[in-house]
């Protein structure tokens, strides 16, 4: 009986890593929120991480955040632009909310893609679709 339960602990846990495996293989581009840092001014500055991971050059990506206080509220919606990334590249873009510190931030959503376009000016369409977040602060950060 302890094997069986065992097996299926195993089994489990196989079955979550091969799914986990399988939505970073699928994913088409990739934002991580690395630090969040007060400012001297009392500000917020955001460093995120950007990779595409596509297989398609991008020639402008922003996307459309909002940004929740301690309580849950949403205290703003504000778009972050990530700009031009070749495909394969990783990019690291800093943002500063001047006016709210880390610490009066609890998370930021992706709300919705503000532009995405291929090298050829087309709209890409695995944007939102392929995107894959995660956060290494205090701060949650997905879709």
């Amino acid at each position: 009986m302890v094997f069986r339960t065992l097996s299926a602990g195993l089994l489990a846990a196989s079955v979550a890593a091969f799914g986990a495996a399988a939505q970073d293989a699928d994913a088409k581009f990739s934002l991580e929120l690395n630090n969040a840092a007060n400012t001297d001014t009392g500000g917020c500055r955001l460093t995120y991480v950007a990779t595409n991971r596509s297989g398609q050059d991008l020639a402008k990506t922003d996307y459309q955040v909002g940004v929740f206080n301690a309580e849950g509220v949403v205290t703003r919606i504000l778009v972050l632009g990530f700009g031009a990334l070749t495909n394969g590249k990783t990019r690291i873009v800093l943002f500063d909310l001047g006016d709210q510190s880390c610490t009066d931030i609890s998370r930021i959503i992706v709300n919705d893609v503000a532009e995405c376009t291929l090298a050829d000016g087309q709209p890409a369409g695995f944007c939102l679709t392929g995107l894959v977040t995660s956060s290494r602060t205090e701060v949650q950060f997905g879709i």
